[in-house]
């Protein structure tokens, strides 16, 4: 049986029209979202073989192909549910939000602080990859990070919030090779009920990375 499954999408595929148009919403859910799923639970089943027979000669390409997969499949189901079709604006507390905005504004000085440093860093992330909102648990802070691929440059124990899929396939039938214009569009679909519910989950996890003695 299968570990992991692609997740139901939360909306019809036009549902994010003008900015996302619904042949990229279904080919990146039912193709590549499905592939990293598939991917996921075929190098399990390929890691019990090598176990099984004690057979470790692809150990490090197993590992690699795990993380990859696995995390491809994690933001994308982060993802969907990070936008909708009457999202967009800032979160604000006059709608439920205060606390997410107010750590926005602590850990980036202002919202549009923020909104620059997240549209950069999805835009310019070199090849292939992501940009982030996380909660750092150390510092009790928000970041913003980088995934080249799905799982590089990340800070461990960072929890992702708020991603932006900075991939071709996520964008290029409708904008072509205009990623900046694509990451700028997205701020009009974000889902700032299902970012903020994220933060609380996020922070109410306490002393998950650093144990006291």
């Amino acid at each position: 049986m299968a570990v992991y499954t692609l997740p139901e999408l939360p909306y019809d595929y036009s549902e994010l029209e003008p900015v996302i148009n619904p042949q990229i919403i279904e080919l990146h859910h039912d193709k590549h979202h499905a592939a990293y799923v598939k991917g996921a639970n075929d190098t399990l089943e390929q890691l019990a073989e090598a176990r099984d027979k004690e057979q470790w000669g692809s150990i490090n390409g197993l590992e690699k192909n795990l993380a990859f997969h696995l995390s491809g499949h994690i933001l994308h189901s982060i993802y969907w549910h990070n936008m909708t079709g009457d999202g967009g604006g800032e979160p604000l507390a006059a709608d439920g939000v205060g606390d997410l905005a107010d750590a926005i504004a602590d850990s980036f000085g202002s919202f549009a602080g923020f909104k620059a440093q997240l549209t950069k860093a999805a835009a310019t992330t070199q090849g292939s990859g992501w940009g982030v909102l996380a909660y750092e648990p150390l510092s009790g802070r928000l970041i913003v990070e980088q995934v080249y691929d799905h799982q590089g440059n990340v800070g461990q124990g960072s929890t992702p919030i708020l991603v932006f899929d900075a991939w071709e396939h996520a964008f290029y039938l409708q904008y072509k090779n205009q990623k900046v214009d694509f990451i700028d569009a997205m701020w009009a679909v974000v889902n700032w009920q299902d970012v903020a519910k994220r933060y609380e989950a996020a922070k109410a996890r306490t002393n998950v990375l650093l144990l006291n003695p």
